[in-house]
């Protein structure tokens, strides 16, 4: 006789349940003090001795790329495959929520949201640099492909299109995935830890728990604040650019003073009247400018640089994807593994924060949604940018043609002052950085809060607006007291972090088959509502 069929995943405990609340506050001591402590060591070590900080870090990150190369491209690839299997079985039909769940935004809302805290910013950084480095032989060409060439060109537009494609939001899906289906349809903490309850049972709520916590607080602060601090230095170059105003240090701690003001009342707002609205401006901006380069730049040649792209990039996915037997060592090791390790680091941040928001949707309508829809703006945006901006070089038009790529910050703005009304693009490009930072260092502040909290989703406003000031002071503080050095350094640890977590993503693609597969029995047992 069979076993009867059961809920392998329930459990007593609740989101808070082991908080402490003192003076108003509701915290998971463990955890936040723990990280509030790393954080603090590692700001005062890298203020007091930046080049030593910046030289053990790097050392940690170059290792962990030379020495784990395959780990970081299987684990990426792996993670792809699985999200491209769960919208195609039986699983997909699951509603996170529970049969009767609805969605809190609608599609266009949650759209953005995902999208602006997944890479909004990124791509106004690298739209441009990132093909333009790869045409000209900055550092490596993907694949050996000859520089300054229609087939260089073409592999430069596909290599950057890899590196924002299905394999960054597969990254980010196994973790938003994985958090929203255990917190919303089990009643776990929304908590990284909730992940791993397949696998670790009721120890998950031990220290095994706040150890995987611990280090989700502290990969996603320092991925914030170094996106802030380096967010600072480009918008602070671009205005000297534009408009000849200085670009140095007091600008740049000016600039990271108001971003963090304007996170502050986003906060204040909550995610309805903060993070929804502000990314739903910034995608509507976004939306104008990239239209605007579309029709008054060299509409023909992004048309056929879309085709290219689109080619290139289906066409070189699998050998660019292996790890065996490379021969542009240089490029796969510097653009490649350091994007994998990247990605993974900020997966516990955007992964948590799209899972905030994704309750009501499908698994395939969410995987869908994560993997196909960003991939395909990501090309057309891709297209239009980097697509322009090769197009000026093959011309010999404009500061790129001429001196190539002398500064990354930079680039998009050289780009943007070849097409008509350079000064109002330029400006709107600005806006778009500080604003994609604002919804970034928001929905960061909403994470950190989410985890440090014990997985509770009602926490004191309190304590996101501290979270918030605290990203904006270790920024500045790192900036001001170490410059380049301890931004580095703080950068090759979040990258460094990517490493152990690329194991924890692994784990939670198991712990989501089976947490889903013991659903879909439970449904069909008519144990659960589907």
């Amino acid at each position: 006789m069979s076993e009867p069929i059961k809920d392998d995943y329930q459990t007593d405990y609740q989101a808070g349940q082991d908080n402490v609340r003192p003076f108003g506050l509701d915290l998971h001591a463990p955890v936040f003090v723990i990280s509030g402590l790393l954080v603090l060591i590692f700001v005062v070590g890298s203020l007091l001795f930046p080049g030593a900080a910046k030289d053990l870090l790097e050392s940690a990150r170059n290792g962990a790329i030379a020495n784990f190369d395959v780990v970081f491209l299987m684990a990426a690839n792996v993670f792809v495959l699985f999200c491209l299997a769960l919208i195609v079985l039986p699983v997909g039909k699951i509603r996170l929520g529970g049969a009767d769940a609805k969605p809190d935004f609608s599609t266009l809302s949650w759209l953005s949201m995902l999208f602006a805290a997944g890479m909004g910013i990124g791509l106004m950084f690298w739209s441009v640099a990132e093909p333009v480095a790869y045409y000209t032989d900055w550092y490596g060409t993907p694949l050996n492909a000859e520089a300054g060439t229609p087939e260089g060109a073409a592999m430069a537009m596909g290599a950057t299109m890899y590196h924002w494609g299905l394999h960054p939001w597969a990254i980010y899906g196994i973790v938003a995935l994985s958090l929203a289906f255990f917190a919303y349809n089990k009643g776990m903490p929304l908590t990284i830890r909730s992940a791993f309850y397949p696998i670790l049972g009721e120890r998950v709520w031990g220290w095994p728990g706040h150890i995987i916590d611990i280090l989700a607080v502290v990969a996603t602060i320092f991925g914030l604040a170094t996106s802030l601090g380096f967010g600072a230095q480009q918008a602070a170059g671009g205005l000297e650019y534009l408009f000849g105003i200085s670009g140095g240090l007091a600008t740049q701690i000016i600039i990271i003073v108001a971003v963090t003001l304007v996170a502050l009342v986003s906060v204040i707002r909550g995610l309805d009247g903060g993070v929804k609205i502000l990314s739903n401006f910034n995608m509507v901006m976004a939306l104008l400018l990239l239209v605007f380069v579309i029709l008054f730049g060299p509409t023909l040649a992004i048309l056929q640089t879309l085709w290219t792209t689109a080619t290139t990039y289906v066409a070189n996915i699998v050998p660019l994807s292996n790890p065996f037997g490379r021969e542009d060592e240089t490029w796969f090791h510097g653009w490649t593994v350091f994007y994998w390790a990247w990605w993974i680091s900020w997966s516990p941040f955007v992964g948590m924060f799209i899972a905030r928001v994704s309750k009501g949707r499908t698994v395939r309508e969410f995987v869908t949604a994560v993997l196909i829809v960003p991939t395909v703006i990501t090309l057309i945006w891709m297209s239009g940018f980097g697509g322009s901006a090769l197009h000026q070089i093959q011309e010999g038009v404009g500061v790129l043609a001429s001196d190539g790529l002398t500064a990354v910050p930079l680039a998009m703005f050289q780009m943007l002052e070849n097409i008509p009304l350079s000064a109002i693009t330029s400006f709107v490009g600005i806006v778009l950085v500080l604003v994609f930072f604002v919804t970034s260092s928001d929905s960061g502040s909403l994470v950190i809060d989410n985890i440090t909290a014990g997985g509770k989703t009602d926490a004191p406003t309190s304590q996101r607006i501290f979270w918030v000031i605290m990203e904006g002071a270790i920024a500045a503080a790192l900036i001001f007291g170490g410059g380049a050095d301890a931004l580095s350094a703080l950068q090759a640890g979040a990258v460094s972090a990517g490493l152990p977590f690329t194991f924890v993503l692994l784990a939670m693609c198991y712990g989501l088959f089976k947490g889903l597969n013991n659903e879909r029995k439970l449904i069909q047992a008519g144990l659960v509502k589907g």
